[in-house]
């Protein structure tokens, strides 16, 4: 297996990578609350891997081979497509409250 196949899965463990450190450098707090994370990802997951499904049955949207697993959820969704729609979020959660908490911080001081 090429290692072209794990680009796409590459990249959101890049972006896992680039924002941990928000949890941690600007107390982001975001892992340490995992239900409330798990209710602004599951929602955005199931309704953003529904509409790749739909996309994909009707031909409008398609994935190169070359740089997927090939792992597919029903609906010939890539498995990479799931792990998009939870990473994404999750980064944009950590920039988000990094930058609120950064804010916070000006505004007492």
């Amino acid at each position: 297996m090429s290692i072209d196949r794990f680009q796409y899965l590459l990249v959101m463990a890049a972006c896992l990578a680039v924002t941990l450190p928000l949890e941690f450098v600007f107390s982001a707090r975001v892992y340490r609350r995992p239900r409330r994370l798990l209710l602004v990802l599951v929602p955005v997951a199931i309704v953003f891997v529904a509409l790749d499904a739909l996309a994909i049955i009707r031909d409008t949207w398609w994935f190169n081979a070359r740089y997927v697993t090939g792992w597919q959820l029903p609906f010939a969704v890539p498995m990479e497509e799931l792990v998009f729609f939870a990473v994404i979020p999750l980064c944009a959660l950590l920039t988000y409250e990094s930058v609120r908490r950064i804010l916070g911080r000006a505004r007492r001081a």
